[in-house]
């Protein structure tokens, strides 16, 4: 399994090889271990994805599991989804899942990995965030790293019934290499 490692974090890479492995050759409680799920459901929420198909023969995606060094804890996941490889263009997704575990830098310090990784490992050329609007925690992430804005995508999003819109901001490999 490949990992990244940061001063606090362990970085799981997750590859559709990897979900295939977990979800074809484990049980629940492998699954649940890898993961570090916490409820019922949220394992029943992967298993669906899982079913739904997570890759296809055009898009793929890289995401790492960020773990705690100090105590072996899942805290949240950061990656890229939406890979076009063709295109050398990804989108990037990143998560905390406890509150206990935000306004601690333990995403900028996963980010800044996530990142390199994928500039130099996974040949992009270009990362895509989009966000909420009022979103402001993940905007100075992204402005931390050098994100430009490009533009708002209008009712792009479905969030419990309401479209909303997403505000576009991308890094080029050469502006992160700065």
């Amino acid at each position: 399994m490949d990992a990244l490692i940061t001063e606090r974090l362990i970085l799981k890479k997750l590859t559709p090889e990897v979900y295939k492995e977990l979800f074809e050759g484990g049980d629940d409680a492998a699954i649940t271990e890898f993961f570090g799920f916490t409820s019922d459901e949220a394992l029943e929420k992967e298993k669906e994805n899982y079913a739904k198909g997570i890759a296809t023969y055009n898009r793929s995606f890289i995401n790492f599991l960020l773990e705690e060094k100090e105590t072996g804890k899942v805290i949240g996941s950061c990656g890229f989804h939406t890979w076009y490889p063709k295109h050398h263009r990804a989108e990037i997704g990143y998560s905390i899942y406890d509150d206990a575990h935000k306004r601690k830098g333990y995403m900028a310090e996963a980010l800044e990995a996530v990142l390199r990784y994928g500039f130099v490992e996974a040949n992009l050329h270009r990362v895509e965030a989009l966000i909420a609007e009022e979103n402001e925690a993940s905007l100075k992430l992204l402005l931390k790293f050098g994100f430009q804005y490009e533009g708002r995508l209008r009712q792009h999003y479905n969030v419990n019934g309401v479209m909303e819109d997403s505000i576009m901001y991308a890094l080029l490999k050469h502006e992160f290499s700065k």
